[in-house]
């Protein structure tokens, strides 16, 4: 008896081995863990582009054997969806449904559809937190429940169909998730092309000091010093400055306002914490002017760390990164 049809037409023959393995690995756990034999009683049988599943009746029960047959094919079919056809369906939003036509702006927000998908932070992170697993476990099982029971009624199953015209909870989770990810990407691109137009402006100016030393205390509070470490006067900002900052930036504000105004030649960081975004905001805007120290006599003192005497005498790459 035929119990079951599984049908891709859009498969390759590379994809449909792959459908293939999905569904022979999925049973082969079903085997491993049941007395009965829905293992012998049932086989599949590859044509082209379908998976057809027969059942012998002298071993095979519908009622009591099916169910299991169906749950470990939905899985199957849902693992397949998740890994292979996800980035497809993707890649498909951004282009219609949100109208991004060009290659490489779509290629970008697919990266950070990845991003999120694979619980990594758009900073990059090597390792794929356990999250991660997780959620994507969660999708599976979602489109799972939804294959299983239209199994449970239906003894074919056209999964290009399927997958267009009846997961809309799926679709709807993706929509949201590349929705997102666009607003990332925007936000993004917005806050690079002000970093260079910070860029430009700190260019355009005239330097004014030599040095200045900047003491990072701790959060957002700083202290500028001058060439001789003695605490530089409040000045005036930059009217356009003040005002490009106000609206794009937080937490730097006052630091990159001043900076620009007083434009120093050279800027020496010292802080104790080199990995805050607000270090790499403020390399990326002065470039080659800045230089974080981590430890020297002058900051060690602010920090209550000792006087330049008592510090081990550390290669100057150990103090200060260029």
């Amino acid at each position: 008896m035929e119990l079951l049809t599984v049908s891709l037409m859009s498969a390759s023959d590379e994809t449909m081995e792959k459908l293939e393995q999905n569904l022979h690995d999925e049973f082969a756990a079903l085997h491993s863990t049941t007395n009965r034999k829905p293992r012998s009683a049932v086989r599949m049988e590859r044509e082209e582009q379908a998976i057809r599943f027969f059942a012998d009746l002298h071993d095979f029960h519908l009622e009591k054997d099916g169910p299991p047959v169906y749950r470990k094919t939905a899985s199957a079919l849902a693992g397949y969806i998740v890994a292979e056809l996800e980035p497809l369906l993707i890649k498909a939003i951004i282009r219609k449904q949100f109208h991004y036509e060009d290659p490489q702006e779509a290629e970008a927000i697919e990266r950070y559809c990845r991003n999120l998908l694979d619980g990594a932070q758009f900073a990059g992170e090597e390792s794929e937190p356990a999250g991660a697993e997780a959620d994507r476990l969660r999708r599976k099982q979602k489109v799972a429940s939804e294959i299983e029971a239209f199994l449970a009624e239906n003894t074919r199953i056209h999964l290009d169909g399927f997958v267009t015209f009846r997961l809309a909870p799926y679709w709807e989770e993706l929509r949201e998730i590349t929705a997102y990810a666009i607003d990332e990407y925007v936000m993004d691109k917005q806050y690079q092309e002000f970093i260079s137009l910070l860029k430009y402006f700190v260019r355009m100016q005239e330097v004014k000091l030599p040095i200045v030393h900047v003491l990072h205390k701790g959060g957002s509070e700083f202290a500028l010093y001058d060439e001789h470490f003695e605490l530089l006067d409040a000045a005036p900002a930059d009217r356009i400055v003040v005002d490009m900052l106000e609206s794009e930036m937080n937490m730097e504000d006052m630091i990159v306002s001043t900076l620009i105004t007083v434009s120093p030649k050279q800027i020496v960081i010292h802080t104790r914490q080199p990995e805050l975004a607000v270090m790499r905001t403020l390399e990326s805007i002065f470039e080659n002017r800045v230089r974080l120290c981590v430890e020297c006599g002058h900051c060690g003192t602010y920090f209550g760390e000792g006087e330049q005497e008592q510090l081990p005498d550390l290669p100057r790459a150990q103090r200060i990164r260029t």
